[in-house]
């Protein structure tokens, strides 16, 4: 489950599309959740390059990221994992790592898997917030 390259301008529209759903109408289609977790796994591992941790959303994609020791084969020394809304839930600020651990919502174990320092992530919680402004302007 490796990450396949986005596009920087549709990751950014399926972003703004997934922050802007009304609550109401259910979780984002797939293919907007699965684009903006690529865009948004690969922002992550620009931000963190390195292969210390290896990051999992299934059934979209994984990354490695954070300096440390890179591992090819078998198990890496530290994994997280989570489900697409847990992760933009996280990236974008709605959710802390705290909550996400402590609620099972994130799965974390290894050196190094404690992520509460990366998260939000910068880009993408600007990204949001600016998706969110405009469309609720636009709304009213």
């Amino acid at each position: 489950m490796a990450t396949r390259r986005t596009d920087p301008e549709a990751g950014g529209r399926a972003l703004a599309q997934w922050a802007t759903r009304p609550e109401t109408d259910g979780p984002a289609p797939r293919s907007v959740r699965a684009t903006a977790v690529r865009h948004t796994l690969a922002l992550f591992a620009e931000e963190f390059p390195g292969g210390a941790v290896e990051l999992r959303v299934p059934p979209f994609a994984a990354v490695q990221a954070l300096p440390g020791a890179r591992h090819t084969r078998g198990t890496p020394p530290a994994v997280v994992e989570t489900d697409d809304a847990t992760w933009l839930a996280l990236v974008a600020g709605d959710l802390t790592w705290a909550e996400a651990t402590g609620t099972g919502r994130v799965r974390a174990s290894g050196e190094r898997s404690d992520l509460s320092d990366h998260l939000p992530l910068p880009g993408a919680r600007r990204a949001v917030r600016e998706a969110r402004r405009l469309h609720q302007t636009e709304s009213t």
